[in-house]
């Protein structure tokens, strides 16, 4: 497999104190990006470009998110193979699994910034998103210390300064999990992942994005269960309305000094440090 990181070659140049400059050598670290071939009972179902780390992460949250499986329980068996010009994740399903797929398989070139190129339909691309649980609240103070906790752990990035981050924190643990990927919606894949297999419930904390928020990544939250979701960058439109449709509170554009929320503000209440939310209705 190859390593997510590669050094290389490159020109610097640096403007002179006298108005000229020149240029200079020096080596910089890069992250890799590979085609990887998720494949189902020996059909492809998509290709997409991502950073070549914790794949078997992205194998079982792409099924989960994608609504291909339920449970990871439903994977027989998952081999990571490596081919000339990418890699390929082989899963198996049983064969009513498999069957159902058959009927809904899609194929998909999936470039780095893009989550859903190739689907068929706009029907398809705008699919309502799963009504998540009322779940926790949270304080601001909460979701500015969860957000400033992710920089240092994301060694990808401090090394090349070109991925994205998604993270999932608790008000007991902090950080439970953080995966990182050249594509946003990839990194939101392997946390999907890696959520599904050993983590506290979803519902009793917080997504975190070092990226936008567009309408594929609130799918994929609400998929996941999450009732608040927090990113760095601001959201799309369409985001905003399926994440209000979805019940899922949207903050963004979070800085050291503050974020803005765009729905279900209820969750986030000053003074208050992971209340539970009682539905009355």
């Amino acid at each position: 497999m190859p390593d997510p990181v590669r050094t290389v070659d490159r020109l610097v140049w640096r403007e002179g104190s006298a108005g000229n400059g020149s240029f200079g050598e020096g080596l910089r670290s890069v992250p890799e990006e590979t085609a990887v071939a998720l494949t189902y009972n020996g059909g492809t179902y998509a290709v997409m470009m991502c950073t070549p780390q914790d794949l078997e992460d992205f194998a079982i949250g792409f099924s989960l998110n994608e609504g291909i499986i339920q449970s990871p329980d439903e994977i027989e068996s998952l081999d990571i193979v490596d081919l000339d010009d990418g890699i390929e994740l082989r899963t198996w399903l049983a064969q009513p699994k498999a069957d159902r797929l058959n009927e809904r398989r899609r194929q998909i070139a999936g470039p780095t910034g893009c989550g859903i190129c190739g689907i068929d339909s706009i029907a398809e691309a705008v699919r309502p998103a799963a009504t998540v649980a009322q779940g926790r609240c949270f304080s601001p103070r909460e979701i500015t210390a969860a957000m400033q906790s992710i920089p240092p752990l994301q060694p990808i990035n401090v090394e090349t300064r070109a991925v994205h981050a998604a993270a999932f924190w608790t008000p007991t643990s902090g950080i439970v999990a953080l995966r990182e990927d050249v594509g946003r919606h990839n990194a939101l894949d392997k946390l999907a992942g890696a959520l599904a297999q050993d983590t506290p419930p979803v519902s009793d904390g917080m997504v975190l994005l070092t990226s936008r928020v567009s309408v594929e990544m609130v799918q994929k939250a609400a998929a996941m269960g999450a009732p608040l979701m927090v990113a760095v960058s601001a959201p799309t439109a369409l985001a905003i309305r399926m994440a209000d449709a979805a019940g899922i509170t949207l903050a963004a554009i979070a800085r050291a000094d503050g974020f803005e929320v765009f729905t279900h503000a209820e969750r986030i209440t000053p003074g208050h440090r992971g209340r539970e939310i009682v539905d009355v209705a």
